[in-house]
C-alpha cells in the first residue's frame, strides 16, 4: 500500500470536521465559523458558506445526498440543501459537538455538551434528551435503528430511534479516557439494500431479514469492557459468523486505545494500544479498512480487526478529521493548522503461483491459497501486514513486517490443501522480491540476491551488474534448485542455490520484463521493455521467434514446444512451428500447465481451457511431420522419395526408409536413423569406407551402446578412438582404473583442460595424489595443486609453492594452522593463523596456551603468551569499531605479562634447589610484585612465595624493618607445610635485628631526587612527584629514565627531527654514543668530562612542588626538544592507535638498552649477557638476527 498526494490546500483555521457528498463529487469542510465546499477532482474551492456566528465543530451529509447539516459553538444547527442553500436552523442550550444522519430514515441526531436531539423532515418539533456527560461523538447503525453516543466520561450509550437507552458500555478508563470518536462498520450486506432502496418492498424484506439475526434478548443492559460474565471461547468460524451478522462499533478513546463492540455491548477481542490520542476514526465504504488520525500527526490505515497496516500521510500538526471518499480509495485529511490533503491509496497485488496453486493476499493481513483445478481454498490469518508471498512445490513463504513464516503441506498429495508452519525467521528484511525453495529462501535487494536457510542464516550472496527485474525458480533437487534471473541491462542468468557462480545464458539489448524456460531447459522465452516476446535457443543463442504486443509469457510445463503469451487484449498460443493461435483475453498470463492457461486480471485469477487441437499432444509428432513437409514443399522441395522416407521412418519401416534415403541421395539421414536405433551392423554396411566424421560419429554411438550394455572397457577404447575423452575418463574413474587414467592424462594435450581436470579429480579420489599433481602441473592449474597438497597434508610442497606464488598463502596457512592445532602443536598453529590473517583463531589459540602455561606453572611461557596476546589486541585495535575494547585488553595483557615474567624468578627461587638470581635481584622483584599486584591476584601467583622471598632477601641485605613487615604479613596467610619452619625461625630471629632498613637499598626518584621508602603505599611511583618508576626487565632496579610528553601541536615526526638537530650546548661536550642495530638501542659513555655548565632546559622542567597529590607529566616544548641529544633519548615507537613514549636518560654514563620488539628496558651489560645465554630477548623471545619490528 502506498499513498499518492492528489491535491492539497490550506485554510485559515483548524479543520474540525469533513463530510463527503454521497456521490463523492463535493467535499464539505468545517473551518473556523464557515463551511468550505471543495471539488474533490482537483481541490478547487467552490464556495464558502457563512451562517454560523462561532466556530463550526461538525458537519454531516444525508445518505440520499439531498441535504447536509452543520453544528457550531453558537449552539445552532443549520440544515443546507445540496445546492448550498440554508433551509432550516434550530438550537440547543450548549455548543454543538457532533451531528449524524440516519442512513435509512434521514433522521438527524445533533449532540451538544448537555443533551442530544432527534430531528426529521416529517416532524415539526425536535425531541431532546438529557445526557449525563458531554457527548463528543455519535454514529448510527447501518439499519438506522440504533444511535451510539460517545461520552466525555468514557461511557458509550446505545439508544433506539426514540432516544431510549438500550445498552450502556462502561469503559475501564472512565473520565480519564474520553470516547473521542466512534463509527459503525458499514457491512457488505447493506450494499444490495442501497441498490434497491427506491423499492419499498425490497427495503422491508432486507431490513426484516437483518432483524431476524439480531438477538431477541437485546434489552436495556450495562456492560463493562471486561464482560459481565465469563463466556466460553468459540471457534474462529463462529466468530466470523458473529461478525457477519452483527453490527461492529469501533471506538477510539483518549486512553490511547482502539476497541470493538457488538450491538449487544459485548467487546470483541482486546483493546489495542495506539500510543497517541485519536481524534477521528472512519471506515472505508465496504468496511474492510479503518482510518485513524490524531496527535501523532499522521493518518494510519488499519484492518477492520484493528491491525495497523501503514501510514497514509504524515502532517505537520494534529489530524482532527479524516474521511474516505465513497466507493473509492481516496482519502481526505484535515489538520489543526488548516491543511487539507487529498490522497489516493494504491493497493498492490501480492501473490505467487506454482503450477496449479495460486497464493494471494486478502484484506492485507490474510493469505489465501487456491487450487486452480479443484477450486479448493485455504486461508492463513497472519494478523499482520503481508508484504511478500512465495510458493514452490510444498512450500509457502509469507513475509510479515518483522518475520518470515515458512509453511509446508501436511502430505505429498497433489490435492492436499492443509498447510502447517515449518519455520519462523524472526528478523526484519527489506527486499524487492521473495522466492522460496525446498530448503532456502531467496531475497532480492535491487542488484543483490541473498540465499538464506530456513533458520535465517545467510549461506550465499550474488551481486548482479544491474537491477534485478525478474526471478523465478525453475526446479531442481532440494537444496540445489535453479533460479532464472532477468536484469535491467538485458542480461539473463541461471543461478543454482548451492553455487556462488552465476551462469550467463544470454545478453540482449533491452531490459527484461518477464522470463520463462521450457520444460527441457533448451529454450528461453523473454518479454522485454518494448513489449516484444522473444524465444531463444539456449545452446546456440539463436533467436527462434519474436512477436510484438506481449506483456507476459509462459511455457507449457508438460509439453516442450508449446508456449503462450498475452498482451494487447489477446491471448496467443504457439505450438512448435505452427502459426500463432489468438483469442481475446483481459489481463496477463502467469502459468501454463497441461491444457490450462492461468491468467490474472486485476485481483482475480482464472483458468483458460486450451483449444482441442493443442490438447491432443500425442498426435503432435505427426502434426509436426505434416507441417514440416508442407513447409519444405513451399520452399520448392519436390523429392517425393525423401518425403516418403520420412513417413516410413515415422511408421517404423526403417529398412524401406533407408533405401528411399539412399535413392534420393541422402545417405546421412539413413545413417542418423540407424545409429539412433543402435543398428550398428547396418551402419557399417551402409558406410563402407565413407567420411571420417561419419565414422567417428558411428564409433561414438557404438561406445554409448557398449556402455549401456555393461561393457565398460570396450566403451573406453571406443570413446578414446572417437576423441570422446571425457566419457572415457568418467568410465575409468567410476571403475577405479588408475592406470588407464594416467595413460589418458599423459596422452592428452595441455590445452584440453576439461578432460585433464576430470582426470586429476578422479586420481585424487582414487588416492593417487602424485599423478594428480602431475596432471595439475601439466595444465598449469596451481590453485587446484595447492588444494591437493593441503588435502593430502604435503606441507613442504605446499610451502614451496606458496613461496613462489604468495597469492596462495591464505589457502595454505589456514588449513595448516588447523592441522597443527589438531595435532597439539599450538604455538606453530598460532603463528600460522597469524600469517593467514585469521586474528580471531590466533587469539583463541594464544588464550588456551596461556591458561595451560599458568596451570603447569610455566610462568615465563605465560608471560610470553600474554605479551603476544597484547600485541595481537593492539593489531585488532586499528579497527575503529573495536578500538576501545581492544586497547583495554592490550593494557590488561601487558600488565599480566610483566607480572608473570617477574614472578617466574620468585617461583624458581622457592621451588628449585639452586637460584640463578642474586639477592638484590630477588629483593627488587619481590618489591616490584608486592607493589604491582591488583586486589584480585592473578591465577598461579602466590603471595606467600613473594612475601617469603622478600623477607628472606631483606634480612640478608639489611632491610630489617621491611623483613619484619613481610613476616608479619605472612602470619595472616595460609602457609604451606614446607615453608612453615623457615618462616617461624625467621620471625623469631628478625626480632634480634635493629628496627631500620639499610639506606643503600632505598630507591631514588630521578625526577625529583626524593628517597622513597622500601614499602610504598602508592605502588611503583614516587611518593613526592608521583612519577612512575621505570624498571629494568632483568634486575628490576629503578632505571635513571624520566618519561616526558610533547606539548600540544607537536607531532612525533617533528619531535624526532628536532631531537636529531642536536643543537650544541655551551660548556658541554658530547659524552654518549648511541648504537642502533636490529636487536637493540644502546646508550654508551664515550668520555667523561665536567658536565657542569649552563642549566639543561630539560632538567629545568623537572622541578616539582613538594607534596602534590596529582601526577603532572613533564611537558617539553620545541625549544627543549632542540636542546636534547639523540643519544640521551629512548623512544617506544608503539604502532597506532597508541602514542609514542619518550624517555630521557639522566645518567648518560650508564648504558641502557631497549628491545625494539617488546620495548622493555635493560642495563646494556645484562641484556647482552641474556641474549648470549638464550639467543633471544628474555622477554619477547625475539632473536638477535630477526629483522626489526
Amino acid at each position: 500500500m502506498r499513498a499518492v498526494l492528489t491535491w492539497r490546500d490550506k485554510a485559515e483555521h483548524c479543520i474540525n470536521d469533513i463530510a463527503f457528498k454521497p456521490d463523492g463529487t463535493q467535499l464539505i469542510l468545517a473551518a473556523g465559523n464557515r463551511l468550505l465546499v471543495y471539488d474533490t477532482s482537483d481541490g478547487t474551492l467552490l464556495q464558502p458558506l457563512k451562517g454560523h456566528k462561532d466556530t463550526v465543530y461538525c458537519v454531516a451529509y444525508a445518505k440520499d445526498g439531498k441535504r447536509f447539516a452543520s453544528g457550531s459553538a453558537d449552539k445552532s444547527i443549520i440544515i443546507w440543501t445540496s445546492k448550498l442553500e440554508g433551509i432550516l436552523k434550530y438550537t440547543h442550550n450548549d455548543s454543538i459537538q457532533c451531528v449524524s444522519y440516519n442512513p435509512v430514515t434521514h433522521q438527524l441526531a445533533s449532540c451538544s455538551s448537555s443533551d442530544f436531539g432527534l430531528w426529521s423532515p416529517e416532524q415539526k418539533s425536535i425531541s431532546k434528551h438529557k445526557s449525563s456527560s458531554k457527548i463528543i461523538c455519535c454514529s448510527w447503525t447501518n439499519d438506522g435503528q440504533y444511535l451510539a453516543l460517545g461520552m466525555f466520561n468514557g461511557i458509550i450509550s446505545i439508544r433506539n430511534k426514540n432516544g431510549e437507552e438500550k445498552v450502556k458500555i462502561e469503559r475501564p478508563g472512565g473520565s480519564l479516557s474520553p470516547v473521542w470518536s466512534i463509527c459503525w462498520n458499514p457491512s457488505s450486506r447493506w450494499e444490495s439494500f442501497w441498490m434497491n432502496r427506491d423499492n419499498d418492498d425490497a427495503e422491508d424484506v432486507i431490513v426484516n431479514r437483518y432483524f431476524q439475526k439480531i438477538p431477541s434478548t437485546l434489552k436495556s443492559a450495562a456492560y463493562s469492557s471486561q464482560g459481565s460474565e465469563a463466556e466460553e471461547e468459540k471457534p474462529e468460524e463462529e466468530e466470523d459468523d458473529l461478525e457477519e451478522h452483527n453490527d461492529i462499533l469501533a471506538v477510539a478513546d483518549w486512553g490511547q486505545k482502539l476497541s470493538f463492540y457488538q450491538l449487544s455491548g459485548k467487546q470483541i477481542g482486546k483493546d489495542r494500544v495506539l500510543n497517541f490520542d485519536p481524534c477521528c476514526i472512519s471506515y472505508f465504504t465496504k468496511g474492510e479498512y479503518i482510518l485513524l488520525g490524531g496527535s501523532d500527526k499522521q493518518v494510519s490505515l488499519f484492518t477492520k480487526d484493528g491491525v495497523r497496516l501503514g501510514t497514509v500521510g504524515e502532517q505537520n500538526s494534529w489530524v482532527w478529521t479524516c474521511r474516505v471518499k465513497p466507493d473509492s480509495n481516496y482519502v481526505v485529511v484535515g489538520c489543526q493548522d488548516g491543511t487539507i490533503s487529498f490522497y489516493q491509496l494504491i493497493f498492490s497485488t501480492v501473490h505467487g503461483l506454482y503450477k496449479d496453486r495460486y497464493a494471494y493476499r486478502d484484506s492485507m493481513t490474510d493469505v489465501i491459497v487456491q487450487h486452480l483445478i479443484t477450486e479448493q481454498k485455504v486461508r492463513m490469518k497472519c494478523k499482520e501486514l503481508v508484504k511478500k508471498i512465495a510458493i514452490y512445490r510444498n512450500r509457502l513463504a509469507i513475509q510479515l513486517p518483522e518475520k518470515i513464516l515458512i509453511y509446508e503441506l501436511y502430505s505429498e498429495d497433489s490435492s492436499d490443501m492443509h498447510y502447517r508452519v515449518k519455520e519462523r525467521i524472526v528478523k526484519k528484511f527489506e527486499c524487492n522480491l521473495l522466492v522460496v525453495c525446498a530448503n532456502h529462501i531467496i531475497l532480492c535487494q535491487e542488484k543483490r540476491l541473498q540465499c538464506l536457510s530456513f533458520s535465517g542464516v545467510k549461506e550465499r550472496e550474488w551481486q548482479m551488474e544491474s537491477l534485478i527485474r525478474y526471478i523465478k525458480v525453475i526446479g531442481g533437487p532440494p537444496g540445489r534448485e535453479g533460479l532464472l534471473v532477468g536484469l535491467k541491462n538485458g542480461q539473463i542468468l541461471k543461478i543454482f542455490v548451492d553455487n556462488l557462480f552465476a551462469i550467463i545464458l544470454l545478453k540482449q539489448a533491452t531490459a527484461v520484463r518477464c522470463l520463462d524456460m521450457s520444460a527441457s531447459r533448451k529454450k528461453l522465452a523473454v518479454v522485454d521493455e518494448n513489449d516484444t516476446c522473444l524465444v531463444y535457443d539456449i545452446d546456440t543463442k539463436e533467436l527462434l521467434f519474436q512477436e510484438p504486443n506481449a506483456n507476459s509469457v509462459a511455457w507449457n510445463t508438460q509439453c516442450e514446444d508449446m508456449l503462450c503469451f498475452s498482451g494487447g487484449g489477446y491471448l496467443n498460443i504457439k505450438a512448435s512451428t505452427f502459426p500463432v493461435h489468438r483469442q481475446k483475453l483481459q489481463g496477463f498470463v502467469v502459468g501454463y500447465n497441461g491444457s490450462k492457461i492461468f491468467c490474472l486480471h486485476v485481483f482475480s485469477i482464472s483458468a483458460v481451457e486450451v483449444p482441442q487441437a493443442f490438447i491432443r499432444v500425442r498426435d503432435l509428432r505427426y502434426l509436426e511431420l505434416i507441417s514440416s513437409i508442407e513447409e519444405r514443399k513451399k520452399r520448392g522441395e519436390t523429392n517425393k522419395d525423401l518425403f516418403l522416407a520420412d513417413v516410413f521412418s515415422y511408421q517404423g519401416k526403417f529398412h524401406e526408409a533407408a533405401k528411399l534415403y539412399k535413392r534420393s541421395g541422402h545417405e546421412n539421414l539413413a545413417l542418423e536413423m540407424y545409429t539412433d536405433l543402435r543398428m550398428f551392423e547396418y551402419v557399417k554396411d551402409f558406410l563402407g569406407s565413407g567420411d571420417p566424421k561419419e565414422i567417428k560419429m558411428l564409433i561414438t554411438k557404438q561406445a554409448d551402446w557398449a556402455r549401456n550394455i555393461k561393457e565398460p572397457k570396450a566403451a573406453v577404447e571406443m570413446y578414446i578412438s572417437a576423441g570422446e575423452h571425457v566419457k572415457a575418463i568418467e568410465i575409468c574413474g567410476h571403475h577405479g582404473w588408475v592406470d588407464m587414467l594416467i595413460d589418458i592424462a599423459r596422452k592428452l594435450d595441455k590445452a584440453e583442460r576439461e578432460p585433464l581436470l576430470l582426470c586429476a579429480t578422479y586420481l585424487k579420489k582414487l588416492d593417487s595424489p602424485d599423478y594428480a599433481a602431475e596432471t595439475y602441473l601439466k595444465m598449469g592449474d596451481l590453485k587446484s595443486l595447492v588444494q591437493l597438497h593441503v588435502e593430502t597434508q604435503r606441507w613442504d610442497e605446499a610451502f614451496a609453492l606458496g613461496e613462489k606464488h604468495p597469492e596462495f598463502k591464505d589457502d595454505i596457512y589456514v588449513p595448516y594452522a588447523q592441522w597443527l592445532a589438531e595435532n597439539d602443536r599450538f604455538e606453530e598453529a598460532q603463528q600460522a593463523f597469524h600469517k593467514a590473517g585469521r586474528q580471531r583463531e590466533a587469539v583463541q589459540v594464544l588464550e588456551q596456551l596461556t591458561d595451560n602455561a599458568v596451570a603447569e606453572s610455566r610462568f615465563n611461557d605465560a608471560a610470553y603468551y600474554y605479551w603476544m596476546l597484547s600485541m595481537q589486541c593492539l593489531d585488532i585495535a586499528q579497527d575503529p569499531a573495536q578500538k576501545d575494547v581492544m586497547l583495554g585488553k592490550f593494557h590488561h595483557f601487558q600488565r599480566l605479562a610483566e607480572l608473570y615474567h617477574a614472578y617466574h624468578a620468585i617461583h624458581r627461587h622457592t621451588e628449585d634447589p639452586f637460584s640463578v638470581h642474586g639477592p638484590e635481584t630477588l629483593f627488587n622483584i619481590s618489591r616490584f610484585l608486592l607493589h604491582s599486584l591488583p586486589k584480585d591476584t592473578p591465577s598461579g601467583i602466590s603471595k606467600v612465595k613473594i612475601l617469603f622471598t622478600l623477607a628472606k632477601q631483606s634480612k640478608a641485605l639489611g632491610a630489617y624493618r621491611l623483613a619484619r613487615h613481610a613476616y608479619d604479613k605472612l602470619r595472616g596467610l595460609y602457609i604451606p607445610a614446607r615453608f612453615q619452619k623457615s618462616i617461624e625461625l625467621g620471625t623469631l630471629t628478625i626480632r634480634a635485628k635493629p628496627f631500620h632498613d639499610s639506606e643503600e637499598l632505598v630507591p631514588l626518584c630521578y625526577r625529583c631526587s626524593t628517597n622513597n621508602p622500601l614499602l610504598n603505599n602508592l605502588g611503583n611511583v614516587c611518593i613526592n612527584c608521583r612519577q612512575p618508576f621505570v624498571f629494568s626487565a632483568s634486575s628490576y632496579d629503578v632505571l635513571h629514565l624520566v618519561e616526558f610528553c610533547l606539548e600540544e601541536g607537536i607531532t612525533d615526526e617533528e619531535a624526532i627531527s628536532l631531537i636529531d638537530l642536536e643543537a650544541p650546548r655551551p660548556k658541554r661536550e658530547d659524552r654518549q654514543r648511541e648504537t642502533i642495530n636490529n636487536s637493540s638501542q644502546i646508550l654508551q659513555l664515550v668520555e667523561t668530562k665536567d658536565s657542569m655548565g649552563d642549566e639543561d632546559p630539560f632538567t629545568a622542567k623537572l622541578s616539582f612542588e613538594q607534596g602534590g597529590s596529582e601526577f603532572v607529566p613533564v611537558m617539553v616544548s620545541r625549544l627543549v626538544l632542540r636542546s636534547m641529544s639523540r643519544r640521551d633519548v629512548i623512544i617506544k615507537r608503539w604502532p597506532p592507535p597508541l602514542r609514542w613514549q619518550y624517555f630521557r636518560s639522566l645518567l648518560p654514563d650508564a648504558s641502557i638498552t631497549m628491545c625494539p620488539s617488546c620495548f622493555q628496558m635493560f642495563h646494556s651489560e645484562d641484556y647482552e649477557l641474556l641474549v648470549l645465554q638464550h639467543g633471544c630477548c628474555p622477554y619477547c623471545r625475539r632473536r638477535k638476527d630477526d629483522p626489526g619490528p
